[in-house]
């Protein structure tokens, strides 16, 4: 059966009446020191962030996990009263799902690829006595890399419960629902390399695929070992982060701008001072990095089998939505060309992305009692604030520093003259979101986000000393993994990994 993905999803209100940030926010691993200078948080949105408040605890100079990235630019830190007023504007129509939004450019499986991609980056291995020691994350901390750590955690030695009895494959279970899952505790929570993984059973489906990719380079041969197929799935993880993610959400010349054609990258303003050890900007991470966010959509089609559409929410009734931490129930199951281009598969019903933009969807909007129960149930809120009191700096002085002509509070549509409290700037995050909103209609990042997210991305590629872009630099998937044509975009992933 053929269901228009508007139809399907039009009546989805009941169903999406709550859902998850399941885009580009950062998750608090157990160990990870508490981030005194934001507001308490629910762990989706507050990130293995030991160290983000850098810029206020240790000065806007110093660089440990974390530094920033325009170090030049004051902080920024408005009235927070006019925080709450901005954030307060910034949700959906009350429509769930309204057609204009979506974007036509970007699949939904980019949210979710955006949050893997995320907690591979963000994930903070430093053992818990050295995290206690240096709470503020200047000297005991592990740095950023795209080395699937969520997926592979310490090696069979250190986390068994990762691999089959071979200590090669990686562990894949037939549950009690009859469908590929996981590997689950008796709680059900899953056993991975990051429980972030499992918030939602969309990504924690990515995970799986993931694993099954990592399988299926041993089953055909293109790895007689645990190292070697940890090497091809890696790079070519890394491959689809820069040819796949990056093009779709900044656009093939930005990537362009700071990567040539001999995989040499190019840094403009992401330079860290210990280029082998490199922090992440809070730029990035508390800002630029949160596009994710405006992208969320209220319910997602998984698949349309036996002439029955299953379509769920992440927060919604319990056992019917899409929250993670139990065994994949059969009618949940993804059949994953309705969230990317699979080769050979139908392109008919495909979830889109929700436009980049200043508007939230509701459901993340209005976060449930069930994620938090603080009474700050806004995400755009908890942003804003959270910005604010890490030393953000504005927008508008980020762009300048970066040679591009700001866009003035008039026309990101911020309430001057009538309120002066904002001093002619704009938060940062926000000012990213209005950005790509104004520039290119929302279908992707516009010229400072777009440079930010691209240029941190490929410098900390270009920073790992095992990456391909370090090791080889003329990498290329080949058959059987990419297309006859040498095209390898996630569908080509998912395509090889599932065997389709």
């Amino acid at each position: 059966m053929n269901i228009e993905r508007r139809t399907l999803l039009a009546g989805t209100a009941a169903v999406a009446a709550t859902v998850g940030t399941a885009g580009a926010g950062i998750a608090t691993p157990a160990h990870a020191a508490p981030d005194a200078a934001a507001p308490a948080d629910w762990k989706h949105a507050v990130a293995g962030n030991r160290g983000s408040d850098i810029a206020v605890k240790a000065g806007r100079d110093k660089e440990g996990r974390f530094g920033v990235m325009f170090k030049q630019a004051d902080a920024y830190q408005p009235p927070e009263r006019l925080l709450k007023s901005l954030a307060a504007q910034m949700g959906e129509p009350a429509t769930p799902n309204t057609a204009d939004l979506d974007n036509p450019r970007i699949p939904a499986g980019f949210t979710f690829l955006g949050q893997f991609i995320d907690h591979d980056m963000t994930l903070d291995r430093t053992p818990l006595p050295d995290a206690q020691a240096d709470p503020h994350g200047l000297t005991n901390f592990d740095t950023p890399l795209f080395d699937l750590g969520s997926l592979y955690g310490r090696g069979p030695a250190t986390d068994p419960g990762l691999y089959e009895a071979d200590r090669t494959r990686m562990k894949i279970v037939r549950n009690a629902n009859g469908v590929d899952d996981l590997p689950r505790r008796d709680d059900g929570s899953a056993i991975i390399g990051d429980a972030r993984n499992d918030e939602n059973l969309i990504v924690a489906q990515l995970h799986l695929a993931f694993a099954k990719f990592h399988n299926r380079v041993l089953a055909t041969g293109l790895a007689s070992n645990l190292a070697e197929a940890q090497r091809i799935t890696r790079w070519h993880f890394q491959w689809i982060i820069v040819h796949d993610f990056l093009e779709k959400i900044a656009g093939p010349e930005v990537v362009g701008r700071f990567l040539d054609n001999k995989g040499k990258v190019k840094r403009e303003h992401y330079k860290p001072k210990n280029p082998h050890r490199p922090m992440m900007p809070i730029e990035y991470s508390v800002a630029a990095y949160r596009f994710g966010h405006s992208m969320v959509r209220a319910a997602y089609l998984l698949n349309q089998r036996e002439q029955r559409p299953s379509v769920a929410a992440i927060f919604g009734q319990p056992g019917a939505d899409l929250r993670g931490n139990r065994p994949l129930p059969a009618r949940l199951e993804i059949d994953w060309w309705h969230f990317f281009d699979v080769p050979g598969k139908p392109s008919a019903a495909r979830n889109a992305a929700r436009r980049i933009d200043g508007k939230l969807s509701l459901p993340l909007f209005n976060l449930p009692t069930t994620v938090v129960d603080d009474g700050t149930p806004s995400l755009a809120e908890r942003n804003l604030i959270r910005g604010s009191r890490l030393g953000l700096p504005a927008g508008q002085d980020v762009a300048a520093r970066m040679g591009i002509t700001p866009l003035t509070n008039t026309q990101l549509g911020l309430p001057e003259p009538a309120d002066p409290g904002w001093t002619g700037k704009a938060p940062l995050w926000f000012y990213i979101l209005k950005e790509a909103e104004l520039t290119h209609a929302g279908e992707r990042l516009g010229p400072v986000g777009g440079r930010i997210v691209t240029e941190v991305i490929l410098g900390i590629l270009d920073a790992d000393k095992n990456s391909h872009l370090s090791v080889n630099p003329g990498f290329r998937p080949a058959p059987p993994i990419a297309a006859a044509t040498g095209q390898f975009r996630t569908g080509d992933l998912i395509r090889f990994a599932h065997n389709l």
